[in-house]
């Protein structure tokens, strides 16, 4: 799944690059994609698991 989400975005900031301008269609579907990402990290329960490892990581850094 993750393969498929870097080739997308590469894809996407190509054409990006590319082009005078991003049609709104592109941008709305990145949001789309974006929003349903934050939407799985939620409904897994994962934003307690991922804010705790970032905690934790810090902590370790700054010696607190």
């Amino acid at each position: 799944m993750l393969g498929v989400w870097v080739k997308w975005t590469t894809s996407v900031g190509e054409r990006v690059r590319g082009d005078a301008g991003a049609g709104f269609v592109e941008y709305a579907g990145l949001m789309i994609l974006i929003a349903g990402i934050f939407t799985l990290i939620d409904q897994l329960g994962l934003d307690g698991l991922i804010s705790n490892a970032i905690g934790t990581a810090v902590n370790d850094v700054i010696g607190g």
